[in-house]
This record gives C-alpha cells, sequence and structure tokens, in this order.
C-alpha cells in the first residue's frame, strides 16, 4: 500500500511549511496539505479564550478542553479523508508530545502513514519567528524540544543549515 499521510511534527518557525510546499511540487500524485494552524485560523476569533486556545505573551500555547474537542473532530476529518483516497500531509506541533503522536495514531489507524520530525535550531527558528512577523515571540524557542519528547518517527529532518527542497526529497525517498 503506498503512503496516504504524512505527518510533519516540529516546533513553530521550524520550516514544516516550506517543506509541505515543496513535497506538493515534486511529489507526482497530488497530495493536500493541512495543519493545526488552518484549525486554528477556522475557528472563531470569539471563541479563542482559556477553554480553547490561548497564547500567551511569551509564545507559550495553552490548550483548554474546548480545543480538544475540536481538534479530535478535525483529526478523524482528515483521517477520514485519507481513507477516502486523498494523499494527506498535516502540519502539527506536538504540544503534548508522544501522546500527541499517540492521538493521531488512533484516528489514523489503518493507514499507510510516515512520521517525520522537523527539527531547527532554537535560535535560528527564533530569527524566522521574527522575521515572519506572524508568531508570539517566543513560541519557537519554548517548542524546539518539546514537540519531540517521546515521539517515534520514521525519518527527521534538520533545517537548521538544510533547505526545505532538500528535506523534501529526503523524505520523497522514504516513501
Amino acid at each position: 500500500m503506498p503512503t496516504q499521510v504524512i505527518v510533519l511534527n516540529g516546533g513553530s518557525s521550524s520550516g514544516k511549511s516550506g517543506i509541505i510546499r515543496c513535497l506538493q511540487a515534486i511529489l507526482p500524485d497530488p497530495w493536500l496539505a493541512t495543519g493545526v494552524d488552518r484549525l486554528i485560523e477556522a475557528m472563531p476569533a470569539t471563541r479563542r479564550s482559556p477553554e480553547s486556545i490561548e497564547l500567551a505573551a511569551d509564545g507559550t500555547v495553552i490548550v483548554g478542553p474546548e480545543f480538544d474537542r475540536l481538534q479530535e473532530a478535525w483529526m478523524a476529518g482528515v483521517a477520514a479523508t485519507a481513507g477516502a483516497g486523498a494523499r494527506v500531509i498535516i502540519d502539527d506541533v506536538f504540544l503534548g508530545g508522544a501522546g500527541s503522536q499517540q492521538r493521531w495514531r488512533a484516528v489514523l489507524d489503518g493507514l499507510d502513514v510516515r512520521w517525520v520530525g522537523v527539527r531547527c535550531d532554537a535560535e535560528v527558528a527564533a530569527g524566522r519567528e521574527i522575521a515572519r512577523g506572524d508568531r508570539i515571540r517566543g513560541m519557537a524557542v519554548a517548542q524546539a524540544d518539546m514537540v519531540h519528547r517521546g515521539v517515534v518517527y520514521d525519518l527527521e529532518v534538520d533545517t537548521t543549515h538544510t533547505e526545505s527542497i532538500r528535506c523534501a526529497h529526503m523524505i520523497v525517498a522514504r516513501l
């Protein structure tokens, strides 16, 4: 069975989005891209609260029970899309480390999945965070190592000194 899902996990500004754009450009078949940022953007701004999700001034992300419920439904939808025949690339930030991966493993059960860790030196990611201008300062440093704790990957890439296209080629070689 060919790979149906690629899950990229990495901290904020680690380079996941760039890798996904490159993957979509070089893979022979169309792949849909989705990610936790799109889930957050889909939520009404009025629902971004301590009950849902809160982005603290220091870059800490606090997830509440309402967000957990919405995320579980979204994850099931992504899995159903892949199960219906679409190939999907997921961009996520495993704030819960291994626990976050376990939730994905449960909904993706029965699908051929490749797990990819996207690492980047915290200081380099912090520089990207500043250049982006759309992230709260501190997220990149806070998440750089935390999101990988206890997570098991098929492949890890490091964008500190490696361009997105090279990382994408490394991933394709492992499909």
